[in-house]
């Protein structure tokens, strides 16, 4: 699939050069469908985007500057004199820490927006504005990054404080809109099962309901044990303490409330499943908000562990600290961006984007037959199966990524005042706090999905 997909990615990247590259390139290529092909290029954006602003904090960047010849002096800053005795400042620091960051994804979420905006009220590909989506892949890189470079000229002042607001209301949308997507996920996968259990009576459905349900309990009981060892080593650490007993507390009563007798005459299909996908998902953000917590000496020392044997850290504070890219901060940045993509993209599908909308207009399609059989050769390999209706709402969708690249520069910055000192990099309040909140609000969300049918017994919630 991997292969595939890479496949339909470098197709659109030739096509982007005109019809002769395409019937040059794209003829060794297999066929995939426009609609999956435009959002996998738009993905890779995003995920390019996401790669450069961790270069742009990674920790020895900034000392690297300041072996550059033209950067060379206090702040990585230096001063060059041309012949008629004009000096310009240069100040190297600049492409690095959290400012630039901010400057990086103020160019990639406007250019979001502003492609939402060009593609409100599309709804099939024989719109003029689909040649806009769906093609011109080389100039949109182009302009994404002239406008990227453009932003780093915007003058200091007051840009990053004011762009904070913005980052922190765009960054907050997009966490509830990842929330309700989880959630969804959760109750649509246990009706799907219990669906095929009453339909066909096999055993095996019934089985996996259960294997499913007993193994994300299991993770999401390791995990606190876990939690418990590593990350309370200290008497200081009586905030991770609370944070860990009173989510596990909130997570048993959620637990029991889905199973309620009341519950279930509301909706029969609520059960363990659904509150074990939420369980497991506000440990992950448990752990991710202890992470980044300020104090050393509420996090294991994995270099002690794995050398010595010991996970406690020591009482005094490491010499010379300087933030790292550890593999702990790596895999939860893994797992974070796989959840920002999914959200991003599955928000424009047919279903969620009614859901979310409160739309009951259906103008979207998920697949349809391509002008010609590809196999055949009389048609393009990237087919374009939206000529009756769209495959997912255009607008909405690029609505999404620039939601989720405020989303990014934010969780990138940890939700911090923006500056260039990178001591602060993966650690400090503001991030362990705003991922807290985030699972109080996810349990919250998810408790009212099964009490909401109760108390507001006139309305239908089907």
């Amino acid at each position: 699939m991997g292969a595939v997909l890479g496949v339909c990615s470098a197709a659109q990247l030739a096509c982007c050069c005109g019809s002769a590259a395409c019937s040059l390139c794209c003829a060794a290529c297999p066929s995939c469908k426009n609609s999956t092909s435009s959002r996998i290029m738009y993905a890779v954006m995003m995920l390019l985007g996401t790669i450069v602003a961790c270069i742009m904090l990674s920790p020895g960047l900034q000392t690297a500057l300041e072996k550059v010849p033209f950067c060379e002096g206090e702040g990585a800053k230096a001063s060059i004199t041309d012949a008629v005795t004009n000096t310009v400042q240069l100040d190297c620091s600049g492409i690095v820490g959290y400012l630039a960051v901010y400057r990086l994804c103020f160019a990639m979420s406007l250019f979001f927006f502003v492609m939402a905006l060009l593609m409100v009220g599309v709804k099939s590909s024989k719109d003029p504005r689909a040649a806009i989506q769906n093609g011109f892949w080389g100039i949109k890189y182009l302009i994404l990054i002239g406008a990227i470079v453009g932003a780093f000229f915007i003058p200091h002042g007051q840009f990053g404080q004011v762009w904070m607001y913005f980052g922190m209301i765009g960054g907050f949308l997009f966490i509830l809109i990842q929330l309700v997507l989880i959630i969804d996920f959760a109750h649509s996968w246990a009706e799907a099962w219990v669906d095929k259990y009453e339909e066909t009576e096999s055993k095996g459905w019934y089985c996996a309901l259960l294997s499913c349900t007993f193994f994300n309990y299991a993770l999401a009981i390791t995990a606190v044990v876990l939690f418990y060892v590593f990350y309370t080593t200290t008497d200081s650490c009586s905030l991770h303490k609370f944070f860990i007993s009173f989510n596990l507390i909130l997570c048993v009563i959620v637990s029991i409330i889905s199973v309620l007798p009341k519950i279930q005459d509301s909706q029969p299909r609520s059960g363990l499943l659904q509150a074990s996908v939420i369980t497991l998902y506000t440990m992950y953000l448990t752990w991710s908000a202890m992470t980044n917590a300020p104090d050393e000496n509420c996090k294991p020392n994995w270099d002690s562990l794995i050398d010595n044997g010991q996970a406690t850290p020591t009482d005094e504070p490491p010499k010379n600290h300087e933030p790292t890219f550890d593999g702990e901060s790596i895999a939860s940045l893994v797992i974070w961006f796989c959840c920002v993509l999914y959200s991003s993209i599955r928000t424009a599908s047919n279903s969620q984007a009614s859901k979310l909308t409160m739309s009951d207009k259906v103008l979207l399609k998920d697949d349809s037959s391509g002008a010609g059989d590809p196999e055949a050769g009389d048609g393009h390999h990237v087919w374009d199966n939206e000529e009756e209706g769209v495959a997912y709402s255009w607008s909405f969708f690029h609505i999404m990524f620039g939601l989720a690249t405020l989303y990014v520069m934010m969780t990138l910055t940890n939700w911090f005042t923006p500056n260039s000192n990178l001591t602060t990099l993966s650690s400090n309040m503001a991030a362990v706090w705003v991922k807290i909140v985030s699972s109080w609000i996810c349990l919250a969300l998810y408790t009212w999905t099964l009490v909401a049918p109760i108390i507001l017994s006139n309305r239908t919630f089907d």
